[in-house]
């Protein structure tokens, strides 16, 4: 489906901090830069007839105070757009409340560097996965977004998730799960919690047992 290597060294994984209005929040980031415009990057990522070629089916009102559902996934509301620069959501899930802040930058080279912020509570979700919770979904996610870009075609759902059941698609979800452990250490958590973290992580995503 994709070269796994290429695919996580191509991806930049940060872990920090935001102050939020719940208290402390952790902002989760992926960037990664693809070989198109501002102007289709926008239009791949804010189309609701291009959507569902690469993530998931959407539904809604995409504006500012819009209220937005991705198929059998988040719901949320649009809370403000800069196009073709960016845009920042909530994104609610099995009754959580995170949010999402999407920035498109042109890179001098005439590609489009994709910015990714996802923040969470500091809450006993974080307590038990850390950033890999939200961290390795965006990076499956990517993959349908680069695979897109790079050919114009949709993705197939159903082929792409029984991918993530292969050999491969089982080593990309740990090689991701194992970036935001490195991610995590850099913010300054400790190693050994970071690592117990992200082995439930990898469990969770792959269906194995975690030590």
């Amino acid at each position: 489906m994709i070269d796994v290597t290429h695919q996580i060294n191509a991806v930049r994984r940060q872990v920090g901090s935001r102050v939020i209005e719940a208290g402390e929040g952790h902002v989760v980031t992926l960037s990664q830069t693809y070989d198109t415009t501002v102007e289709d990057l926008w239009d791949a990522c804010t189309n609701p007839e291009r959507i569902p070629r690469w993530f998931l089916p959407v539904t809604g009102d995409l504006r500012v105070g819009g209220k937005y559902q991705l198929q059998g996934n988040a719901n949320g509301t649009v809370e403000s757009c800069d196009p073709p620069r960016g845009f920042t959501a909530t994104w609610e899930f099995g009754g959580d409340v995170t949010w999402i802040e999407l920035r498109l930058i042109p890179e001098a080279d005439g590609g489009t560097r994709f910015e990714l912020d996802h923040i969470a509570p500091d809450d006993e979700k974080w307590a038990q996965f850390g950033p890999g919770a939200v961290g390795v979904g965006w990076d499956m996610a990517l993959i349908g977004l680069t695979l897109h870009l790079s050919t114009g075609e949709a993705v197939n759902p159903e082929e792409a998730m029984a991918w993530f059941g292969t050999e491969e698609g089982l080593r990309f979800v740990t090689l991701s799960s194992e970036a935001w452990y490195a991610a995590s250490v850099s913010d300054g958590e400790a190693a050994e919690v970071a690592r117990a973290r992200a082995d439930r992580t990898t469990a969770a995503y792959t269906g194995a047992e975690s030590g």
